[in-house]
């Protein structure tokens, strides 16, 4: 079981004293990398020129560019909206960027009303990401919103 209201607690920690997004976000995947287990990914993609690109990550190589609506972190920020996938081989426009990743959360980010990035996690388990651990993450993201200055 995760203590999400802790893991808010460190990661704002972290991330308050420091505005600069990078390296708030290279701490933010190292954190949630160190404390979620079974996972194979944790990282950022961040909107530039209508597309999504790799941003601070812990875990394997990854798609350097996502198009909006393609793929799970596409969708999601195009749609403005989480999407946890129980298993992205059911996901219509999967982008498999490891074989090894079967289920998925990816979570908007957002610099007042725009989608400015997302923060994917993915798992080599089929089904990992329940319902506590979106509002957990809803949270961190909540965290990672509010402490960095973004443009």
């Amino acid at each position: 079981m995760i203590d999400y209201r802790l893991l808010k607690e460190q990661m704002d920690a972290l991330t308050g004293t420091q505005s600069r997004p990078v390296p708030n976000l290279a701490n933010a995947s190292a954190l949630l990398w160190q404390i979620l287990p079974d996972l194979n990914w944790a990282g950022f993609y961040l909107m530039e020129d209508g597309a999504l690109y790799l941003g601070p990550f812990q875990g394997k190589t990854a798609c350097i560019r996502i198009p909006l609506g393609q793929g799970v972190c596409g969708t999601a920020a195009q749609k403005d909206q989480v999407l946890r996938v129980y298993d992205v081989h059911e996901f219509e426009g999967h982008i498999a960027c490891d074989s090894a990743s079967n289920s998925e959360i990816v979570l908007p980010i957002h610099d007042g009303d725009d989608v400015i990035g997302v923060l994917d996690i993915d798992s080599p388990l089929v089904g990992r990401f329940s319902e506590e651990d979106e509002e957990g993450l809803k949270e961190i993201v909540r965290v990672l919103e509010k402490n960095c200055i973004w443009k």
